[in-house]
């Protein structure tokens, strides 16, 4: 049986929508992109970064869910552009239910290097990502 969160995540993740992303996430969430080594922390930027992924993925669509209790692992496939990927979301709950670590491991590289470089574009032109450079750790 999936969690409730697990659930509600299948359902919004692809969609883009950080405000549906920011209530499954707890405040000190801790996200681990698949575009490089460093760590987003807290709810508001960790959901910003996740609509905006969920806005550049077209075809995307979870393949296997495999967890129970605080521990998931997602596989999905997508596209970026033209570039197929495959991937999986790593993830873990808290005792209220709510995502406070959220691991993306992804590839092939090639797609992964366009998906950083389309991250890039939308974050610089988001200016919520000024105030949130604080909550790279």
């Amino acid at each position: 049986m999936t969690h409730p969160t697990i659930e509600t995540l299948l359902n919004v993740v692809a969609k883009g929508d950080d405000k549906a992303i920011a209530a499954l996430l707890a405040e000190d969430v801790q996200f681990l992109p698949p575009t490089y080594w460093k760590t987003w922390t807290g709810r508001a930027p960790v959901a910003a970064i996740l609509g905006h992924v969920g806005q550049i993925f077209t075809e995307f669509r979870y393949r296997r869910i495999m967890g129970d209790g605080a521990d998931w692992a997602l596989e999905f496939q997508c596209k970026v552009g033209e570039l197929d990927a495959v991937g999986v979301d790593l993830i873990t709950l808290d005792d209220t239910g709510l995502i406070t670590q959220f691991e993306v491991v992804m590839r092939p590289y090639k797609t992964v290097g366009a998906l950083r470089d389309a991250i890039m574009e939308r974050v610089m032109q988001d200016p919520r990502f000024i105030g949130f450079q604080s909550a790279l750790s």
